[in-house]
């Protein structure tokens, strides 16, 4: 009995000598469940407030002033925007930036005054019906509120009656609040992260493990020309992935797609790009597969917490927003979303575009400065 446990210390002392030299798993164990405990304890919120929204008043009246106070102090709506058009208004929503318009009709007064019952139009911006369920749900009891107090003098006679303002609800680009709607096309973000950032960071480490770096090393190839070899194969097969989730989300879910394929397919080049560099990137700092399989897990952690996927984006607190920024697969569901609903056209997606190119040139710069060109 002595002996084994002999050769159990040994062995378990050896298993230890071997952890502490591997610095990064070491570590990962205490960072990993740390970085899981902050993202689900303060970033995730399935009851987002302060939502950026658009006013459009024809009319301005005690009555309609009351009316857009009301609706603002539900918490649930940021009045950010005034747009002078109703295509304007579109234009806001169609780019997200905001996530309702609030269209106050003329002669409101009038038409509460006459009897009448005038019509108050709140677009929302349904792609994502769990970010404005809440909202929309909590506008009807604080115009009830409103009008219960306004409805006073001349008015009061209305207060027995019917409700004296219609309150219509508009969900546009998702009617029915279908979810499915929204999570696959997300999924097409998060599923070409997955794939392709793990991919490319096994590249350069599985030739160091197999000992075939120092034939590629020997070969008359620039960092940028490996890079670009490691890389082209995966856009093939990145390409395949996407047109594999298009045809389910048609057939399967009936996803609608509005938009222009040449706009989602460049969209789609440059996301495969930016994340098959960033694997190519882990890589190269990786001394082994274990190593960039682990980095490529801390990696995919926040671009599915924090993109806009799984949770709203805007319920995020900004310490949060900030990290997603830095995500391109927040930016890629943008556009998605975007395209495949909305029929966003390339200068409104632009700004994501240009954000994901920017990123890109970054993760290019750092990569081939990485790139170890001997064994040592």
């Amino acid at each position: 009995m002595s002996g084994f446990l002999r050769r159990l210390w040994a062995m378990m002392t050896k298993e230890a000598q071997q952890l502490r030299r591997d610095r990064m798993t070491f570590a990962m164990m205490f960072v990993m469940p740390i970085v899981q405990l902050v993202l689900f304890g303060f970033a995730i919120n399935t009851d987002p407030k302060g939502l950026p929204a658009a006013i459009i008043s024809y009319e301005q009246s005690s009555l309609s002033r009351a009316l857009v106070s009301a609706i603002g102090n539900t918490g649930y709506f940021a009045f950010v925007k005034e747009p002078a058009t109703e295509a304007d208004a579109n234009t806001l929503l169609q780019t997200g930036e905001v996530q309702f318009v609030l269209t106050i009709p003329r002669n409101l007064t009038r038409d509460v005054a006459r009897g009448e019952t005038p019509s108050v139009l709140i677009e929302a911006d349904a792609t994502d019906p769990a970010t404005i369920g809440p909202a929309l749900s909590a506008v009807n009891a604080a115009v009830s509120q409103t009008l219960a107090r306004e409805m006073t003098g001349a008015f009061s006679r209305f207060q027995a009656g019917t409700p004296a303002v219609d309150v219509r609800l508009h969900r546009r680009y998702n009617p029915e609040g279908i979810t499915r709607y929204n999570i696959v096309p997300g999924l097409l973000g998060i599923i070409l992260t997955m794939t392709m950032v793990m991919m490319t960071a096994l590249a350069v480490t599985r030739e160091y493990e197999r000992g075939t770096m120092e034939n590629l090393l020997a070969m008359p190839v620039r960092p940028i020309e490996v890079m670009a070899g490691k890389i082209a194969p995966y856009v093939l097969i990145g390409t395949a992935q996407v047109l594999v989730v298009l045809i389910a989300a048609k057939v399967l879910f009936g996803v609608p797609f509005v938009g222009s394929p040449l706009v989602f397919t460049g969209a789609v080049v440059i996301f495969l790009t930016v994340n098959l560099a960033i694997g190519f990137t882990f890589s190269t700092i990786a001394r082994n597969q274990l190593q960039a399989v682990q980095m490529s897990f801390f990696f995919l952690m926040p671009a599915i917490l924090l993109s806009g996927f799984a949770f709203p984006f805007r319920g995020m607190p900004g310490w949060a927003q900030v990290i997603g920024e830095l995500m391109p697969a927040t930016h890629f569901i943008r556009i998605v979303r975007g395209v495949m609903l909305k029929g966003a056209t390339l200068p409104q997606i632009g700004n994501e575009i240009a954000v994901m190119l920017f990123m890109l040139v970054i993760v290019v710069v750092v990569a081939i400065s990485r790139y170890r060109v001997t064994l040592d």
